[in-house]
């Protein structure tokens, strides 16, 4: 096998990553157009239909996660609907005004404003932020993991299997 096939995947896999902390970036999508184009170039050696498949499924969880983490952080955690949807207009625009600091203030704030606009008492909108950031903070570390998997296995089915 030639090594240099693996330069453009290599390179669609650290975007991807950088796109999973970064969610301006369609982090696992990348990761799974990397092994689409390992595949192409190399006439899909090693790599199946049920892979392809099954690493789109991975795609589909993450995308899932990215959508929901916060939201789901800010309910259990007792906040509303608005500081549910806070949460996630605060990390697209946190990232806007705040680059990547806005990963994490961004969620926070977004649910904070959604519960004060509601007239929620300053206590339970704080509690509802904090735990948009938990929810967002444990979906990051979520979608890390379900990656890294891809990734592991991937390299696996190419030197390995």
């Amino acid at each position: 096998m030639s090594y240099t096939v693996l330069i453009p995947t290599l390179i669609l896999f650290a975007l991807g990553i950088l796109g999973i902390v970064l969610p301006l970036l369609p982090g696992a999508a990348l990761i799974w157009a990397g092994m689409l184009l390992y595949g192409i170039l190399t006439g899909f050696r090693g790599l199946g239909f049920t892979f392809y498949l099954l690493q789109g499924l991975a795609v589909v969880l993450v995308w899932g996660i990215d959508y929901l983490a916060a939201a789901v952080g800010t309910r259990y955690s007792g906040g509303s609907k608005a500081a549910a949807w806070g949460a996630v207009l605060g990390l697209l625009l946190g990232l806007i005004i705040l680059g990547p600091a806005g990963i994490i203030f961004g969620p926070f704030l977004g649910a904070l404003l959604g519960e004060m606009l509601r007239g929620t008492p300053a206590e339970k909108a704080l509690r509802s932020s904090l735990g948009a950031l938990v929810g967002l903070l444990g979906g990051l570390v979520l979608k890390l993991v379900i990656v890294a998997v891809m990734i592991y296995w991937f390299f696996q089915q190419i030197f390995f299997a």
